[in-house]
């Protein structure tokens, strides 16, 4: 009896037959040879199939299967270091079990806004499968950092009756009556549960209804938020940067093929070293200030404008070579390139409009600001190891960070920002310790004081230094797996605008 089996275990069955169960991701025919390319969902498998007297009876049926037809082929596996994982399946039984008929997502290039109305399906695509595996694996590293290092998993609630970072970017809920608010962190929750167990971390979605349509934002997003008790600020940038460490090293561990099929440079992160670039919210001002910044930015714009020139080069060639191929095939890849070259217009285009924008926000950045994207990104692509950016203005972060107490204008807090560009993956402070203090600082907010009683009450009896921090996943992936949208971090994006499916 042939062994079912799936195509990351071929290895183990070279020189013997085999069952599969699949998809048929591409069908190709070449007179008498059928080559159907099966995806499983955990590989893909070259399938021959001959025409001879044992095939005859199914030959037919797998040269007219369909794209995403559901199959079951068995055969002989053979090693092919041509094919697709480095083995292939001579094929000597098939059973067509659901014909897939006119499938939307085909080999041809589709815009951005179709494939994510058909995000359901577009899963289904190379890319979209690999990215969707790093992010399952950054997630199970995520919980093994906290897991392995004494830190107690906290469920915390998604229904909060107070803000926990911003007032404006709340989404409310009708609670029975009563108006709550979908939660922007588990932050508060597991201030609470440090004191109980010291070390302890919350992991879920979370909730900012931000009207930002950016590359770096979603209006719902998972957040991992780690607190500990006895620490200050120094010592929960240590934890930040052991963490950062381990992810990197368990992703480029288990998904080095997978990162370089996406174009990630795997130096890059390779090369990433404790310690981390320690930056003052003041150093940073002066790097924003700086003929290194300005210098940055018109290189930008020069090396964009050139990628324009070239890119409408290589469009009008492609609109001709789409009107004027002898075969179909050439039609449709110069079709495919045609669609691909006008979003990478359509993006570089709006990138060297808003260039002058950033010139002006560096040059002119004022002590009180909070650092915006823009700066974010300039300054993290100035430093090639992450940078901890620290101690900004009190009046930019949120009530519970803690008042530094050399000087009162400052909080003990930071950003972690990744390099290359990507921006803010962290961000955390040392906690307010000090009843009076955190009560002065809800005042100085406008915040009302009695949703906030049990927060105090943290103050109140036993309160201690305590600090911590939160990662966000899709960010962090982006960065991981050098993506350029947060949209395909997640496997159903919600942004402003986009909710479907």
């Amino acid at each position: 009896m042939k062994p079912d089996t799936t195509i990351n275990q071929l290895r183990h069955f070279v020189g013997q037959e085999v069952v599969l169960s699949g998809w048929a991701y591409n069908v190709r025919s070449s007179g008498k040879i059928v080559f159907l390319l099966l995806r499983d969902g955990t590989g893909l498998c070259q399938c021959v199939v001959e025409k001879n007297e044992q095939t005859e009876p199914f030959f037919e049926s797998a040269k007219r299967t369909t794209q995403e037809s559901s199959v079951t082929i068995s055969g002989l596996v053979r090693e092919e270091p041509r094919a697709e994982g480095g083995y292939e399946l001579a094929v000597s039984g098939f059973e067509l079990l659901h014909a897939a008929k006119d499938y939307p997502i085909t080999p041809k290039a589709h815009g951005i806004d179709f494939l994510m109305r058909h995000r359901h399906l577009w899963f289904r695509s190379r890319r979209q499968e690999v990215i969707l595996k790093i992010r399952a694996t950054l997630t199970d590293a995520i919980r093994r950092f906290f897991n392995d290092n004494g830190y107690v998993n906290i469920d915390t609630p998604i229904f909060s009756p107070a803000a926990g970072e911003g007032a404006s970017t709340l989404f409310s809920v009708d609670y029975f009556g009563e108006p709550v608010y979908l939660a922007q962190t588990g932050q508060l929750y597991v201030e609470a549960a440090c004191m109980a167990h010291r070390k302890v971390y919350c992991f879920g979605p979370t909730f900012r209804a931000e009207k930002s349509k950016t590359r770096r934002h979603l209006t719902e997003f998972w957040m991992v938020e780690p607190e500990i008790a006895f620490a200050e600020l120094d010592d929960v940038l240590a934890v930040a940067e052991d963490f950062i460490i381990s992810l990197r090293d368990r992703v480029l561990r288990d998904h080095r093929e997978h990162l370089q099929f996406l174009g990630r440079d795997l130096a890059q992160l390779e090369r990433i070293r404790k310690p981390f670039v320690r930056l003052r919210y003041n150093d940073a001002i002066e790097l924003l200030h700086s003929d290194a910044a300005q210098q940055l930015l018109q290189r930008d714009l020069e090396a964009k404008n050139q990628q324009i020139t070239t890119l409408e080069q290589e469009l009008a060639e492609a609109t001709e070579k789409a009107k004027s191929a002898a075969k179909q095939w050439e039609k449709d890849k110069a079709a495919a390139r045609e669609i691909e070259i006008r979003e990478e217009l359509a993006e570089l285009r709006e990138q060297v409009a808003n260039i002058p924008h950033h010139v002006e926000l560096a040059k002119n950045f004022q002590w009180g600001k909070d650092l915006g994207g823009s700066d974010e990104t300039i300054i993290s692509r100035l430093h090639e190891q992450p940078v901890f950016c620290t101690h900004y203005p009190k009046q930019v972060k949120a009530f519970y960070m803690k008042v530094n107490k050399q000087d009162p204008r400052l909080v003990n807090n930071f950003d972690l920002l990744a390099p290359e560009g990507f921006g803010e993956i962290i961000g955390g402070s040392q906690r307010e310790d000090e009843y009076d203090v955190l009560l002065e600082r809800i005042h100085e907010e406008g915040l009302p004081v009695e949703p906030y009683e049990w927060y105090l009450d943290l103050r109140r009896y036993g309160s201690v230094p305590h600090g911590g921090f939160g990662l966000g996943v899709e960010r962090t992936l982006c960065w991981l797996a050098g993506l350029k949208h947060i949209r395909e971090a997640i496997p159903y994006a919600r942004m402003m605008g986009k909710i479907y499916p």
